[in-house]
């Protein structure tokens, strides 16, 4: 393990660590906060996914490590571990290991149990205000393979991912991949796809995205994989054109509000109420106050694939709401709270995991991920020059040119004179660069 006083936020800046489980911003920013709490997110409630259990399981030094230079930078009084209560062997290995002022904070196995709004009000008790962060309420949430990063930043940059690789695929396992590694390489790792016509869910089954370029490279940001047949509920979901969503949702909506009465934004108090999006899909955007509180939707998807009768996409219309009030400029100077709703609904409306998993037709494939021991190896890799919340990395590196494994191919650059926001990227193979194109740095092993 590291002296603690080896980690800085300058180590966790230099080397590239983001949040692994999210959408990437940078650490160093997040821990320069003020906190009375910091919450490792263990709850990985994404169905069939594993990493952030077997990272425990493993690297449970190097976690507790990097959680407690957490609290230190933030100036925190506790630490909590959010981890679902159904891994009992987890649960007692940190319970062995960990120091006083960090307890564990069981959670129930049901979705969306790992956004971090939910995590805060299931571990604190605390209510995020809509539009606002962890930090507005005294808290920072930290994913655990991000507590790993921030642990060995002083000696080692981000250059290989934890993902899960399940669904259709003969052995579901947990691997550690250099950045920019295919997916198709992933899901060999995996013992190879069982079914012709695969398809490649990149991130999970609720809030990934069907990934067509199967020679896609991982980033910082990649969690998980999951292969499912081309007739698979989720991909046709999907492969759903614009016009057939909404062509749909005209027609079949009833207006029986289960979407907003299971939405844990909405639930929180927050003025999100995606049967008013679904309505003003009806009559064509008629009246903004049907909309203006999609922009607190954090598209966890619940609504549509789950809570709708009718496998309609309420979630797509708020995400599109979304999108054209901030390209329009418009929101709520205060928007509406209420502060007493997760006391009276939040525990009694969770959606139960294995009911989800019934309902997304997951429950035939093995819920498995065990961590494999040995890196994956690949020949060739294609490093992202944006794989973080911010601005993308300027190329450092030019084509012909050899790299390093860790050495820096790509750096933020400037804005305004000062910093721009995000990390440098590394090269995560030793090797030769062979493109620079549309946004990622190509190396070929020599």
């Amino acid at each position: 393990m590291n002296e603690m006083s080896d980690i800085t936020l300058k180590t966790i800046a230099d080397a590239g660590v983001v949040g692994a489980g999210g959408a990437g911003f940078p650490t160093h920013v997040k821990l320069s906060g003020r906190a009375d709490s910091v919450i490792l997110n263990a709850a990985e409630c994404e169905p069939l996914l594993h990493k952030d259990k077997e990272i425990l399981r493993h690297y449970t030094d190097l976690v507790i490590e990097g959680l407690t230079a957490a609290i230190r930078f933030v100036g925190a009084e506790k630490g909590y571990v959010g981890v679902k209560e159904k891994y009992s062997g987890a649960i007692e290995l940190l319970r062995s290991k960990l120091p006083s002022h960090i307890t564990i904070a069981p959670l129930l196995d049901v979705y969306p149990a790992g956004d971090e709004f939910v995590l805060v009000y299931d571990v604190l008790g605390r209510v995020i205000p809509p539009g606002g962060l962890p930090l507005h309420v005294g808290a920072v949430v930290m994913n655990v393979e991000t507590a790993h990063n921030v642990a060995v930043s002083p000696k080692l940059p981000v250059t290989e991912k934890f993902l899960t690789v399940a669904g259709a695929v003969a052995n579901p396992v947990t691997i550690r991949v250099p950045i920019g590694a295919p997916l198709s390489a992933c899901v060999e790792a995996a013992g190879g796809s069982t079914i012709a016509n695969a398809n490649y869910i990149v991130g999970g089954v609720m809030m990934g995205h069907l990934e067509e370029n199967h020679q896609a490279p991982v980033d910082k940001t990649t969690g998980g994989l999951i292969v499912l047949p081309d007739d698979h509920i989720v991909v046709r979901r999907r492969r759903r054109t614009q016009p057939q969503m909404d062509r749909i949702g005209r027609s079949a909506c009833d207006q029986c509000c289960f979407c907003t009465e299971l939405c844990p934004r909405y639930l929180l108090g927050h003025p999100l109420e995606p049967h008013r999006a679904m309505r003003s899909l009806m009559f064509n955007l008629v009246g903004e106050a049907n909309v203006l509180g999609t922009a607190f939707c954090c598209e966890c998807n619940l609504c549509s694939l789950y809570s709708c009768p009718e496998d309609l996409d309420p979630k797509d219309v708020c995400a599109k709401n979304k999108k054209r009030l901030a390209s329009e400029g418009k929101h709520w100077e205060l928007p509406p709270f209420n502060p007493k709703r997760p006391e009276l609904h939040m525990a009694n409306r969770k959606a139960p995991m294995r009911r989800l998993m019934l309902k997304l037709g997951l429950t035939g494939f093995r819920n498995v991920g065990p961590l494999q021991k040995d890196p994956l190896v690949v020949d060739r890799v294609g490093v992202k020059l944006k794989q973080h919340i911010g601005a993308p990395c300027e190329p450092l590196v030019e084509v012909g040119q050899e790299v390093r494994l860790g050495e820096v191919i790509g750096s933020p650059g400037m804005t305004n004179g000062k910093p721009a926001l995000g990390v440098p990227v590394h090269a995560s193979i030793d090797g030769t660069v062979m493109e620079v194109t549309n946004g990622v740095i190509w190396i070929q092993k020599t």
